[in-house]
This record gives structure tokens, sequence and C-alpha cells, in this order.
């Protein structure tokens, strides 16, 4: 595959609602071992072309009244790991693929919502994972 084309190379994030956020990582942390944080837990990983480079895969309860993933009425987003998001998003707009937002850029990565054939609404990230790694409190192993 040419590394320079725009792709989806894994799951960045998976996003669940919950009634009770704090109880929910709780459960999670006292049955299954998750080191949980304010945000949820990061699953760290190695990419198999690069073995010394580490990756990170988020996931994160949200409250059940949130608005973040609107217009989805899903209980649930997943966030997709890419690369050249700018041309991905070309793509996407050539293809008719609803756009919700535009690219934010933070320290960490960049973003942009996009809605699939079914109402789900997908957070694509292109990461910048050396900058993540220092936010990430908590990592289940």
């Amino acid at each position: 595959m040419d590394n320079n084309e725009p792709r989806v190379t894994g799951i960045g994030g998976i996003f669940i609602k919950t009634e009770n956020t704090a109880e929910f990582k709780a459960w999670y942390k006292n049955n299954l071992g998750f080191n949980t944080d304010q945000w949820g837990t990061n699953f760290e990983w190695f990419e198999g072309e690069h073995p010394t480079r580490k990756g990170y895969t988020q996931w994160s309860p949200f409250d059940k009244n949130t608005i973040y993933f609107e217009p989805s009425s899903k209980d649930f987003m997943i966030n997709y790991r890419v690369v050249h998001l700018e041309k991905l998003l070309e793509k996407l707009k050539k293809n008719g693929v609803t756009i919700l937002d535009n690219i934010e850029t933070f320290e960490y990565g960049k973003f942009v919502h996009i809605m699939d054939n079914d109402g789900n609404k997908i957070e694509l990230w292109e990461p910048y994972d050396e900058a993540y790694e220092k936010l990430v409190e908590g990592s289940t192993k």
C-alpha cells in the first residue's frame, strides 16, 4: 500500500454513553483491570512497521446526555486513526460523505467528524503520538 495514500490505520478510540461515568469506569477497573483516569484509559501498543513507536487507543465513557455524539442518536462513537487527514477529507467530500465540522488541530493531533451511511458519527484523528503520550495518565497495558 502507498504510504502517501490517505486512509485509516487503526482504531484511535471507543466512546460509550453511560448513566454514571464514575461507576462505569470503576466497574471496568475492578473487573477488567482498566487503569482509568478522568477520561477513561489508553491502551498502549507498538506500530508493526515501527516496533519502537508507541500508539494509543483511547477508551472513554461519556455522560448519557452528552451532545458530543450528535447528530448521531447512537450510544457510541468510534475514533479512527488516519494518515493524511486533509487528503482523506478531500476524498470523502468527492464521495459525498457528510462532513460535520472543520479540521481542528491540537498539540496531540488533528480531528474532524463525519457521518457514515448508517447515521454513526465518526471521529477521524491524525495523531501526534509523541505529544499525546505526554498527556496520558490512565494507561492499561
